[in-house]
C-alpha cells in the first residue's frame, strides 16, 4: 500500500515540476509552490516506501561476514538486527510524532507563498515509519516461525 502511495506521488511530483517547466517556458509565469510542494511529496514518497524497501531487500546490507556463515546462523543474525532496527524505529516513531504535533500546536506554517500547515506535510513521516515497524514485526514473526 504504501509504495503504491509512494509511487503515485512521485509521479505527482514529476507531473507539478513538468507544469513549471511548461508554465515558465511558454507563459512566463510560475506556480509558486512547485519547489516547496516538491520537497513534501519526494519527503512523503520516502517515508511510504520504506517498508517496502525493507521487504524486498532493497536497502543497503553489508555482508562481509554473513556471507561466509551458514543460513540458520544469517536467520539468527537477522533477527536480532530487526529487533535492534524495531528499537530504533519505535525511537523515531517517537520522535516524529512529537516534531508532528508541535507543528500543529504551535500552528506553524510554511514560510512560502502557500502558507502551508507543516503538520499536513510532516505526517507521512510518522505514517511511514508505523509501515516500517509493521513489516519489521511481520519480518520477525516470519523468522521465528520459520525457525526449524
Amino acid at each position: 500500500m504504501g509504495a503504491y502511495l509512494a509511487g503515485f506521488l512521485l509521479v505527482s511530483l514529476v507531473l507539478l515540476i513538468l507544469t513549471e517547466i511548461f508554465l515558465r517556458s511558454f507563459f512566463d509565469i510560475s506556480t509558486m509552490i512547485a519547489d516547496e510542494y516538491s520537497g513534501y511529496l519526494y519527503l512523503a514518497s520516502i517515508f511510504l516506501s520504506l517498508a517496502y524497501a525493507f521487504s524486498k531487500d532493497a536497502h543497503i546490507r553489508i555482508n562481509i561476514i554473513t556471507s561466509r556463515l551458514s543460513k540458520k546462523t544469517n536467520k539468527k543474525i537477522d533477527i536480532v538486527a530487526a529487533i535492534i532496527t524495531l528499537g530504533v524505529l519505535i525511537f523515531a516513531l517517537y520522535r516524529t510524532i512529537l516534531f508532528t504535533y508541535d507543528s500543529y500546536d504551535l500552528e506553524m506554517l510554511s514560510e512560502n507563498v502557500s502558507e502551508t500547515p507543516l503538520y499536513l506535510t510532516q505526517l507521512a513521516m510518522p505514517i511511514g515509519i508505523t509501515i516500517f515497524i509493521l513489516a519489521v514485526v511481520l519480518f520477525i514473526f516470519k523468522g521465528f516461525s520459520n525457525d526449524s
